[in-house]
């Protein structure tokens, strides 16, 4: 599979190839969230896969790097957000607010991207817990792909560094409501010096994308051999700039939704909307410059500029006349190629229905 350059490559790529093949895997983790036994733990996992396709769809287009084993990048890249989105259900909507249980279920994130790593009782501080199988599978399937991969090992130790900063984030952004910015400013704190100059909410945004694990891992399947060097400039190359993009404008589209359900929204820390505009803006300036020194660099340009489109391409978004006079002005930063993914990306929603 040729690495795409240009906007209409890359769309037929991931119509023809990508999105089938997340469709097929999707199909069969669902199959086995319907045999968990739990209720409370079969519903959330149901309702993340349901909810949350695109995340896997937007994942997969990395695969395209891998050349060859793009199926298997898929099938990996399908497992691991599965993991990501599942988690999030049961630390977002489910029974525990506690500290514990959320720190055991996220080292089923770390054990994924490690090589030998031994299966544990996720659930240990939970009581809900019977999944007859469910977690441990999607760990166990990670593993086995990315013991696949030739580049793997080189890759392992940005991979897990990366999925320690995700599920700290998870950890303090989901216990009680008093709790979490007093934790998350403190976290931040610990790393303040090791990144650019920002707020604790957008160092949080930045650690709370799986894109540099897809965009690392995708690599490694397609590189015979890769040095520690060449993984670190291919992170540094994703966090923070397009990761925290990535989850700005998540949370960007969620605004009214989350302000609703009283849920935590880095986008409500800004002091005014002009701020916070001009911080994605910058956001997206940052994440351009820093892809220069990516190998493919045309096609991660084309990826950051797509990041903005399919969000703003969002139902959430052309129903909001505010939020949507917003959305025209990010729109216009990113050029034509952002507005060629805006309108791709609203028609496939349109058909699809998700």
């Amino acid at each position: 599979m040729k690495t795409p350059t240009t906007s209409w490559t890359l769309m037929y790529q991931v119509y023809k190839r990508i999105l089938p093949t997340v469709h097929e895997f999707l199909a069969e983790w669902r199959m086995k969230a319907e045999l968990i036994p739990d209720p409370e733990l079969r519903r959330q996992a149901l309702l993340s896969i349901d909810s949350k396709t695109f995340h896997c769809e937007g994942g997969a287009i990395y695969a395209i790097l891998a050349g060859d084993r793009f199926r298997e990048v898929v099938r990996f890249i399908v497992a691991y957000q599965t993991i990501s989105d599942y988690l999030d259900n049961l630390c977002d909507r489910s029974t525990s607010q506690d500290p514990d249980d959320f720190r055991a279920i996220h080292e089923s994130m770390r054990d994924a991207l490690t090589l030998g790593a031994q299966l544990r009782n996720y659930y240990r501080h939970r009581s809900e817990n019977d999944d007859a199988g469910y977690l441990n599978a999607l760990v166990e399937t990670c593993q086995r792909c990315i013991s696949q991969f030739p580049g793997y090992s080189s890759v392992e130790t940005e991979n897990v560094s990366l999925a320690n900063l995700y599920s700290d984030l998870q950890v303090h952004k989901h216990v009680k409501k008093e709790d979490r910015v007093p934790r998350l400013t403190e976290w931040f704190d610990q790393h303040r010096d090791s990144v650019a100059p920002m707020s604790w909410y957008e160092f949080s945004a930045c650690t709370g994308s799986t894109l540099g694990i897809f965009c690392l891992t995708s690599y490694s399947a397609a590189k015979s051999a890769m040095t520690k060097e060449e993984a670190n400039i291919i992170k540094e190359g994703y966090f923070p700039w397009i990761q925290g993009l990535h989850i700005l404008m998540d949370y960007f589209i969620d605004q009214e939704e989350d302000r609703s359900g009283g849920d935590l929204n880095f986008c409500f820390y800004y002091e005014n909307e002009e701020e916070m505009l001009s911080r994605i803006e910058y956001f997206f300036a940052e994440a351009d410059r820093s892809l220069k020194t990516l190998p493919d660099f045309k096609f991660h340009q084309l990826i950051n500029n797509g990041l903005i489109a399919i969000y703003l391409a969002d139902d959430k978004v052309q129903k909001d006349p505010t939020i949507k006079k917003k959305a025209k002005r990010l729109i216009r930063g990113g050029g034509t190629p952002t507005l060629f993914f805006y309108l791709n990306g609203a028609l496939y929603r349109k058909i699809s229905g998700t």
